[in-house]
């Protein structure tokens, strides 16, 4: 029953880890979105990856529940954690160089 839950855990927390890579569908179909929207968004994508970092942490930390997509997981959502950490230091250079 355990490893069930967490084997469906484990596909939600990859499926969210990688949701934000939904951000370049507009870009594909050439589409302009509002600022609104382009901030809804983002605030989704940020969300969804926190909560895809802290899913996959929660899956692989358990010995039994540990594969590959839990890892693939783990890794990807630290990917954006450190993408968006690096956004946020470079934003805050930038503003105190100027």
């Amino acid at each position: 029953m355990e490893n069930k839950r967490l084997q469906k855990l484990s596909v939600a927390a990859f499926v969210i880890s990688v949701l934000p890579l939904a951000t370049f569908v507009p870009i594909l179909f050439n589409m302009t979105l509002t600022d609104g929207v382009r901030s809804i968004w983002a605030g989704a994508n940020i969300f969804s990856v926190f909560a895809g970092l802290i899913l996959s942490i929660i899956c692989v930390k358990n010995r039994e529940s540990r594969n590959v997509v839990n890892i693939i997981s783990t890794i990807i959502s630290s990917f954006w954690v450190l993408l968006m950490g690096g956004m946020v230091v470079l934003a805050l250079f930038i503003s105190f160089v100027q």
